[in-house]
């Protein structure tokens, strides 16, 4: 019987009344104490050491002992510190042991800065990245098979996708007249 007459009922109001829960509007009454008071909405505060340019702020990141780099490489981001295996879909034109310059740098970062671009940090080649040409490779066999019920058609497909691997390697910057490899 207690369970017909709670049908629809969320379980919060399951030991309320009816009365209670209908003139709630369907909301639980039970509140904490803690979510009955609403909290103030406090003002963003900047930070006071917060740099007014990209140049020093490209100067207290390198300041900092780690650091990494979100960039674009062949339509997609990677996240990259340096010494990364990198592997990436087949680059065509180059050879191994050549070296790539990154300069489409999305972001810039250590333990305590970041510094993002918006989408790129700009002026572009500000921050650049050397990455290795390590190696051409494949990947797994996939294989594919295609079939149609009740036709005798089945065909199967055998593919190994190519890659190539990068090795990253520093992470410059360009700070107007001054050089730093992080």
């Amino acid at each position: 019987m207690a369970s017909r007459l709670l049908a629809g009922v969320p379980r919060c109001i399951a030991s309320s009344s009816r009365a209670n829960y209908a003139r709630s509007n369907g909301r639980c009454l039970r509140m904490m104490a803690t979510e009955a008071t609403p909290q103030p909405i406090l003002p963003k505060t900047l930070l006071s050491d917060a740099p007014e340019s990209i140049s020093s702020a490209l100067g207290l990141i390198r300041t900092q002992p780690s650091h990494y780099a979100i960039a674009s490489l062949v339509g997609r981001k990677y996240l990259l510190t340096p010494r990364d295996l990198l592997t990436v879909p087949r680059l065509n034109d180059v050879r191994v042991g050549d070296t790539l310059a990154l300069t489409n740098i999305h972001e810039l970062g250590s333990r305590e800065y970041t510094l993002r671009g918006d989408p790129l940090i700009t002026p572009v080649g500000t921050v650049t990245i050397k990455a290795t040409v390590v190696e051409h490779t494949k990947g797994n066999m996939e294989v594919i098979v295609k079939k149609k019920r009740r036709k005798g058609y089945k065909k199967t497909i055998k593919h190994k996708q190519t890659y190539t691997r990068l090795r990253i390697g520093d992470i410059t910057v360009f700070d107007g007249n001054a050089e730093a490899a992080l």
